[in-house]
């Protein structure tokens, strides 16, 4: 169990990819040193995808988990290797990219993933709806969140 949970927090350096300003970046969205996860998920998108912009919102206080989660996420990833690609090809590579993550303490990631000429047309993020409670019911997120405290 320890080398799973070690793949969701360990220390990720200073990173030149971090600190290039993106045209849109927004300030609020630099990593939190406390959020590793987030930390690990903004930065595999950025080296991976070379986003023009890029959210990473951690929506676990809209959930039924414990005060303090890492456990959903929602991001918002335009980049030019979208290009030409389908949707779902789309998704595919950023699920590629976050593996480690969703295979070890991530119970949900909601993707928007935008061209930048989509971008450009519509710069907005969806909003998620409320918990419906379905998480209580789903045990695999009480061992990940488990794996994730120890």
């Amino acid at each position: 169990m320890l080398p799973s949970v070690l793949r969701c927090v360990r220390p990720i350096s200073s990173h030149p990819a971090l600190t290039r300003p993106f045209a849109h970046f927004r300030p609020h969205m630099d990593p939190d040193p406390s959020r590793p996860v987030q930390r690990a998920i903004t930065t595999k998108l950025t080296d991976a995808l070379k986003p023009d912009h890029l959210e990473v919102h951690n929506e676990s206080h809209m959930h039924a988990v414990p005060p303090g989660s890492e456990s959903h996420f929602r991001v918002l990833v335009v980049s030019s290797k979208f290009e030409g690609l389908p949707l779902i090809q789309r998704h595919r590579l950023v699920n590629e990219t976050l593996k480690e993550e969703l295979s070890s303490c991530v119970h949900a990631l909601a993707i928007q993933a935008k061209t930048p000429e989509q971008w450009q047309s519509n710069p907005t993020m969806a909003k998620s709806p409320p918990c419906m409670g379905g998480s209580k019911g789903d045990h695999t997120v009480e061992e990940k969140l488990k794996a994730g405290r120890e």
